[in-house]
């Protein structure tokens, strides 16, 4: 069972796999009797697990169209890919699974939807498809460099962070008409920071995204802020860490707007120790929200709260990271320890980044109310693209 890094006694979400007392119990008494087998007649059927898909069957499967070589030169790589595709007839999505096609090299990857309209873009597959960021330079030359833009240099409709991928991350699905987008008939999914770690021998990757069509258009799309690295606060004492200390950091933002609070995000490298973020009403209250004793860099996740959870106007978000650069610390990248630092949100795996994610909506009166076990079956359409 992969573990659940969040502290159960503090927050519940969505999909915990945390054992009760009595099942620690039962296993212990199990152990201590042999393992013998119970009742073999009264085994429930294997589960049937869909090749490929958490989810089930998607409706669109979209993959880049050749395998990346990523050399074993021990450096980390930063590249932006399209993955273009067409479609008979724009559609919405219901929801997106990233699939990574190599899960030890894949840091992390940020997707985001480009849409194209029929006389801005006449050849959506011309040029290359991947660039790597550093290289290019900036972002605009990225974007140029795998011909993105439109015939006439404009840019199309990008929406932002359809699905992001970290360790451990496993496809996030609301209800129905929450977090939904439109699928132009042409288009491409923008890998925008596909992060490979570094690697000493080489490797390939050729991920993938799974697409689930639903007739219903977005009623209430989500929206996204970050606390900390590349967010809308500062971390408190900047993010240096000096060899051979362990050192905490703070980051605080005020909510300006009664919100929905959905999914939560934390986020470290590996001298991460500890996380804590927690959130104080204007009246004093405190409204807990994650509690990780234990930070593993390998299990990431986003944890998706049972029902909206409202945070009014002018609540304090908190968030106290703790970071061990120590020889202590068997995930330190550097022995002897060196001084790490945030570098400016530098994304590289030896550098360091302290970040809390939030998805959410503006809040509507019962929201609170509001399940958020989304679920995706069989696609109810028929795929009508295998790969691109």
């Amino acid at each position: 069972m992969p573990p659940w890094p969040a502290d159960a006694s503090y927050t519940h979400f969505i999909g915990e796999r945390v054992l009760t007392d009595d099942e620690i119990e039962t296993i212990k008494t199990w152990v201590e009797n042999n393992c013998t087998p119970g009742n073999t007649a009264a085994l429930p059927p294997r589960p049937e697990f869909p090749e490929g898909s958490m989810l089930g069957k998607p409706d669109l499967v979209v993959k880049m169209q050749e395998p990346y070589l990523i050399k074993g030169d021990n450096k980390d790589r930063f590249m932006v890919i399209k993955i273009p595709y067409e479609i008979p007839h724009d559609t919405f999505i219901r929801a997106i699974e990233f699939v990574p096609g190599n899960r030890q090299l894949l840091h992390h990857m940020n997707g985001h939807l480009i849409g194209y309209e029929d006389d801005k873009k006449k050849n959506i597959f011309e040029g290359p498809d991947i660039v790597n960021r550093d290289s290019a330079g900036t972002l605009d030359a990225s974007y140029k460099a795998i011909n993105l833009l439109n015939d006439d240099g404009s840019y199309p409709v990008l929406t932002p962070s359809i699905s992001n991928f970290l360790p451990g991350v496993e496809p996030v699905v609301y209800p129905d008409g929450i977090g939904t987008w439109k699928l132009k008939k042409k288009g491409a999914f923008l890998m925008r920071d596909n992060h490979y770690g570094p690697s000493a021998v080489d490797a390939q990757d050729q991920s993938y995204f799974n697409v689930f069509f639903t007739d219903k258009p977005p009623l209430r799309p989500t929206m996204e802020t970050q606390l900390g690295t590349l967010g809308i606060s500062d971390i408190v004492p900047p993010l240096v860490i000096p060899a051979d200390s362990i050192k905490t950091f703070t980051t605080r933002a005020v909510i300006q707007n009664d919100i929905s609070l959905i999914t939560i995000n934390p986020h470290m490298h590996l001298l991460g120790k500890s996380f804590w973020a927690y959130a104080v009403k204007p009246g004093g209250d405190t409204i807990r929200l994650i509690r990780i004793p234990k930070w593993d860099f390998r299990w990431q996740y986003f944890y998706t709260f049972p029902k909206m959870l409202k945070i009014p106007k002018g609540t304090t978000i908190t968030v106290i990271g703790v970071f061990d650069n120590t020889v202590n610390n068997p995930n330190n990248p550097f022995f002897p320890p060196r001084e790490i630092t945030g570098k400016n949100g530098s994304m590289k795996t030896t550098d360091e980044m302290f970040q809390f994610i939030m998805t959410f909506l503006p809040y509507e009166p019962g929201d609170e109310n509001i399940s958020l076990e989304g679920k995706v079956g069989k696609g109810s359409k028929k795929s009508v693209i295998s790969e691109q």
